[in-house]
């Protein structure tokens, strides 16, 4: 999600929006970079393949699936299989046009694979703290932020989102790959502190979740909502109706840069909300493949990729996600080795990285000026808007430096390479003035 990081979907990168877009079409080079796009895709399984990993994995080994499955299945949506569910790669008009049209106009994605849970009892933040790395009890009410679960040796178990909704409960939103780790984490403090006389009890929701993203989402949801979308800004959350389904949680925030919402509906409702949406001309539905290039540009982490157990917040690029009173305290999982890294600087960086030649992929090698390896790729596609080759990387704190030239090895041959300021397309996230 590192939505700075989505996983969880929706996240918010500090700092300068880096690197204007340049033309956000395909132009002469249309052909080849839809060829590289579709090089560059992860080798997704087959939707019968046997799945493996945590997350919506029914009787059988059979991929769950999600209450818009047959939506999907209707508009043409090529299923696959994702962290145990099945979901569209893409639909008929491709990865690049969908891609490129979320940039330009808006897009639907069917997010239901996203764990929701919602957090009860006065104790309820002290529990999400002895969890996360953020400051929970500082949020207002309606207020969310993207925050790290992180383990005792600094590294990051998932990163989610936790919203402290205006109805006494934290909304919590994790990545679908670590769903059966996170709950099971969640469950065993929860059981902890109730044995030690704490308030606090956990619900999984079953809402179907939907992100609409892009330049005119404000103006396709304003028509549905008696709210005022204006006063709704970047990860602040309002429970509404929404084209008529009531019980909507609408959070704005997203996964592709754009301005967006995230939309937790009722399952029995969801399709016919999602095909309110799309019956606007200018929506399309959207499937993992426009997601994880749009995600990309936007310098978003992917789980599992990009972030895991064996990263910590410093070595991402992550440290905005700490509290400054949790600093000060060092009351969260990991805090001596993370703030040790704060103090002495970790040894390797996440970087954003451009090249020239065939697209690269996770596990690209990077090369110094001498030829011995300083890094790793670990995402990487031709990015649609910019026409060029982009990716994420772990180099060698002394290679971290924007502008320094690397180069990167793709099939025994090299190919030069840049270290590039992220985002790679600057964010487009809707902030309190």
């Amino acid at each position: 999600m590192c939505g700075a990081g989505r996983g969880p979907d929706g996240l918010h990168v500090p700092g300068s929006p880096g690197p204007g877009p340049g033309p956000r079409r395909a132009g002469e080079g249309g052909r080849m970079l839809r060829a590289g796009c579709r090089a560059a895709l992860p080798r997704w399984p087959p939707a019968s393949a046997p799945l493996s990993g945590a997350g919506g994995v029914g009787e059988g080994g059979e991929a769950k699936r999600t209450p818009l499955d047959a939506l999907h299945r209707s508009r043409g949506g090529r299923m696959v299989a994702f962290a145990g569910w099945s979901l569209p790669l893409h639909y008929g008009q491709g990865h690049l046009q969908s891609h490129l049209h979320t940039r330009r106009h808006c897009s639907l994605f069917d997010v239901s694979h996203m764990l929701q849970t919602r957090v009860y009892g006065r104790d309820r933040v002290r529990f999400m703290e002895s969890l996360v790395v953020g400051d929970i009890g500082e949020l207002k009410p309606g207020q969310g932020t993207l925050t790290l679960v992180t383990n005792e040796r600094g590294g990051i178990v998932d990163d989610l989102i936790v919203t402290n909704t205006s109805e006494d409960h934290l909304y919590v939103v994790s990545n679908a790959g670590c769903a059966e780790k996170d709950l099971a984490v969640m469950r065993d403090r929860v059981a902890e502190l109730q044995a030690a006389g704490s308030d606090v009890h956990l619900e999984v929701s079953d809402n179907a979740l939907l992100a609409l993203q892009g330049p005119s989402m404000a103006r396709v949801l304003q028509a549905g909502l008696s709210d005022d979308l204006s006063k709704l800004f970047f990860m602040n959350s309002i429970t509404t109706t929404v084209f008529g389904v009531p019980g909507c949680r609408v959070t704005r925030c997203g996964y592709t840069g754009e301005d967006g919402v995230e939309i937790s509906v009722p399952a029995g409702r969801a399709v016919e909300l999602a095909e309110r949406l799309l019956g606007v001309p200018e929506v399309w539905p959207a499937g993992l493949a426009a997601r994880d290039s749009l995600r990309l540009e936007a310098g978003l982490c992917l789980y599992g990729n990009d972030i895991d157990e064996t990263t910590t917040p410093a070595e991402a690029g992550l440290l905005w996600t700490l509290g400054k009173r949790r600093r000060a305290a060092m009351d969260f999982p990991g805090a001596a080795v993370i703030m040790a890294q704060v103090k002495e600087k970790p040894k390797r960086r996440r970087v954003g990285l451009t090249s020239v030649g065939p697209p690269i992929r996770p596990h690209t090698a990077i090369l110094g000026p001498e030829g011995t390896s300083v890094g790793t790729v670990t995402s990487g596609c031709p990015s649609p808007s910019l026409g060029k080759n982009i990716a994420m990387a772990y180099v060698e704190a002394a290679h971290s430096r924007a502008g320094t030239a690397l180069t990167v090895e793709v099939r025994k041959k090299q190919h030069p390479a840049v270290i590039t300021k992220m985002p790679f397309v600057p964010t487009q996230y809707y902030m309190a003035k």
